[in-house]
């Protein structure tokens, strides 16, 4: 377990990396209280702000982290769960778009 939790952090810091390199900034959530929320509030350019759940290649999002991104699409915020650098490569082009 000790591999996919790295490989989840080395993906993490490569989000950082790419939004930082688009003028953005993506840091940790932590809700005290509150399980399940998503792992990184990404700050865009613009005013746009987009909810993303870092996960290990082929990881599930769990029932709490699931309750959390049907709220916050149901109040028309944008949640993405990544696990891979496709992923990555795909929100960033999606982002910057906008």
């Amino acid at each position: 377990m000790k591999g996919v939790n790295m490989r989840e952090s080395a993906l993490e810091r490569r989000l950082v990396r790419e939004v930082k390199k688009i003028g953005g900034e993506a840091p940790k959530w932590v809700s005290p209280g509150e399980r399940g929320v998503p792992d990184r509030i990404v700050l865009l350019p613009n005013g746009q702000t987009v909810y993303v759940e870092m996960k290990a290649p082929g990881e599930q999002l769990t029932p709490l982290q699931e309750r959390w991104k049907r709220k916050l699409l149901k109040l028309g915020h944008r949640h993405y769960k990544l696990d891979s650098n496709e992923d990555i490569d795909r929100f960033i082009d999606e982002v910057r778009a906008k």
